[in-house]
């Protein structure tokens, strides 16, 4: 069985990545890659000559519906939405975007207009480990962003233990290709080189994402999110601080990882600190867990361009296509 794949926004880093996932799938077929401009796959990166090539196209959607099945979108935010509108009731979509992940009225507070509510209506929002049961039948998934994935699977196990009046901080930190491809003062070499910085202190649009989602889990109470940059290439590291209510102050919290996670293939817990060098290149979640008193720090590691973005929606699709969850996706990490 051989599904023809297409990706709208090549061009960018997971778009990179999203290619080699495919291409290692053994029900998977890309038959289309679609940028902003013409071009081949090889020229747009050159480590795939002698291995794969493609022409690039102009995104078109009619050429799109008639040579694919499913399509991968990951496109900036804000664009994704004018193709998947037209798309959506013809292939099957995992948008890599946040045009779909958050409620109409968040969007509009973070981002701007949304112009197609009914597919934001329709969408199913996908950590898989979480919400895996409700992708049956579902056309449009919305692949969660990479801060929002480490911070809600170290949150999960315990949404409904937090005391809601102490609230949830977030201090997160990524690697560069976190912030795309785009040109920008802040991500050249002679800034991130031997530098760490915080940005977007407590005005992350992620927050917004985190904490819609964190309250779907049954969590409750506010949430403080605080991202870093750091000069790696990829990778993420997030560090949850949480309080427990009065009657669960006396669990062990790696038992609760470790029991909400039992069977769960890619999330490792760790007796250790998690550190990103064992994650980065692979779609594993490492998380630990550390106690005093009523107060918990969890630590999650992950690499913010697989498990944060394309190995996530390779989950994704393989689920909504009937397919083994696993197929395809990255154990080893670049480190070892």
């Amino acid at each position: 069985m051989s599904i023809k794949v297409g990706i709208l926004g090549v061009s960018g880093y997971t778009g990179l990545e999203l290619v080699k996932l495919i291409l290692a799938h053994p029900h998977f077929e890309l038959s289309y890659a679609g940028a902003s401009s013409e071009s081949r796959l090889s020229e747009l990166f050159p480590q795939l000559r002698g291995v794969f090539d493609l022409d690039v196209e102009v995104a078109d959607t009619p050429q799109i519906k008639k040579r694919c099945e499913l399509v991968f979108t990951a496109l900036p935010h804000m664009q994704s939405m004018k193709y998947i509108k037209e798309l959506r009731e013809h292939v099957k979509i995992v948008d890599l975007s946040a045009d779909y992940r958050i409620s109409l009225e968040s969007f509009r507070a973070n981002y701007g207009e949304h112009t197609d509510a009914k597919g934001l209506k329709n969408a199913v929002y996908s950590v898989p480990e979480l919400h895996r049961h409700s992708l049956k039948n579902c056309l449009l998934v919305a692949n969660p962003g990479c801060y929002p994935t480490a911070s809600l699977l170290a949150l999960a196990p315990f949404a409904k233990m937090i005391d809601e009046k102490a609230g949830v901080f977030i201090d997160a930190k990524s690697g560069v290709s976190g912030a795309g491809k785009s040109l920008k003062a802040s991500s050249h070499f002679i800034s991130v080189d031997e530098n760490a910085n915080a940005y977007s202190p407590l005005t992350h649009r992620h927050a917004a994402e985190i904490k819609e989602h964190f309250y779907a889990l049954g969590g409750a109470g506010d949430v403080l999110f605080v991202p870093h940059l750091l000069p790696l290439n990829r990778g993420m590291l997030a560090s949850v601080y949480i309080t427990l209510k009065e009657q669960f102050s006396q669990i062990n919290p790696l038992d609760v990882l470790n029991d909400f996670y039992s069977k769960e293939s890619f999330i490792r817990i760790c007796s250790q600190p998690p550190q990103i060098k064992n994650v980065a290149g692979s779609h594993f979640a490492d998380l630990s867990a550390y106690k005093s008193g009523d107060k918990i720090v969890v630590l999650s590691a992950i690499d913010n361009l697989l498990r944060g973005a394309s190995s996530q929606a390779l989950a994704n699709a393989n689920i909504i296509c009937g397919f083994d969850e696993s197929l395809a996706l990255p154990r080893l990490a670049h480190f070892v």
